[in-house]
């Protein structure tokens, strides 16, 4: 009986080490680089410096990179041949901010541990950091992931979300990535800070339906300023706000923002109409440390999704090139 316990706990065991997430740990590097922390917080406070769309490009990257393949870096990788996963239609509005802060923090890291600290980390620690700047809260990431070995544009399609999705398409996307409903609401907070092209919301202000071209969910006040901002047959490359409130801060204005009918998305604005998620958004929108809470909480889980470690993977030098 002794023996098979043991047998049966050490098949715990193998399957507990075989699954990335548990491999991943917040002092990882603690012996091969223990500063890698403080060197990527100062390249992305100096790329910070510069503009402040380090700040959501940044965010977004991370967010797209997990959702597709897993938190693996290959939203880095560029493709002479434009194949690549950020060549994908959905990753071409990805601000450039975002890939330069992860290759300038990649480039201090291997400058003091050359050939130790995957790309995938180093876009975890960033995303951290840029929350911290914009006034969020601060966490501990966990680390050890390595860099993805496939990078291509056909695995983007369907594993990320749309701004006209409903609660039970978000839920289901969210879910795939074992991230429940309230991770999903407040991930859905980052939206606090960036902006959107017009393109992604026309249809709310101009073509939402036939009896009603402006949707009714949205504040009207708020529709005429869209409508300001993105008159018809606009310029693509336009972007506004996606918080028209406090766009260059992290924090909790954003449900406040759906609880005024002033979320730019359908998807931003259905978690308030819908009855399923309309009382998360007024929790957050009332408690700051609420969402704060739940918005750590879903960070260290998204940071887990599909993470290679141990002989997965490997570490890149560069993380533009597949097999540098």
């Amino acid at each position: 009986m002794e023996a098979r316990r043991g047998l049966f706990l050490l098949m715990i065991l193998m399957m507990i080490t075989n699954n990335g997430e548990a491999q991943l740990t917040e002092n990882f590097y603690s012996s091969s680089c223990p500063a890698v922390e403080a060197i990527v917080k100062q390249a992305v406070s100096t790329k910070f410096s510069q503009t402040f769309t380090t700040i959501p490009a940044t965010l977004r990257l991370f967010f797209h990179d997990c959702f597709v393949t897993g938190c693996d870096a290959s939203i880095m990788v560029s493709s002479p041949n434009g194949d690549a996963e950020k060549d994908a239609s959905d990753n071409l509005s990805l601000a450039g901010d975002g890939f330069d802060t992860v290759i300038k923090a990649k480039a201090a890291v291997e400058a003091q541990c050359p050939n130790v600290v995957s790309c995938a980390d180093i876009l975890a620690i960033a995303a951290r950091d840029v929350v911290v700047l914009a006034g969020g809260p601060s966490f501990s990431v966990e680390l050890g992931r390595r860099d993805g070995l496939i990078s291509k544009s056909s695995l983007v399609s369907g594993n990320l979300p749309e701004p006209d999705f409903t609660l039970s398409k978000l839920n289901a996307i969210f879910a795939k990535n074992n991230l429940s409903q309230i991770d999903m609401i407040a991930l859905s907070g980052a939206h606090t800070l960036g902006f959107s092209h017009c393109n992604r919301f026309a249809n709310r202000i101009y073509s939402f339906s036939p009896s009603s071209p402006v949707d009714p969910s949205l504040d009207p006040d708020y529709a005429k300023q869209l409508m300001a901002a993105c008159p018809r047959n606009v310029d693509p490359v336009i972007a506004i706000d996606m918080d028209p409130t406090t766009p260059r801060t992290f924090d909790n204005v954003y449900y406040q923002n759906l609880v005024a009918g002033k979320g730019l998305f359908t998807s931003d604005e259905v978690l308030f109409t819908d009855p399923a998620s309309k009382p998360m958004v007024v929790d957050f929108a009332n408690s700051p440390g609420d969402f704060n809470g739940a918005f750590v909480t879903a960070m260290r889980k998204l940071g887990r999704v599909g993470v290679k470690t141990g002989s997965q993977g490997r570490i890149r030098t560069d993380c533009t090139i597949l097999n540098s």
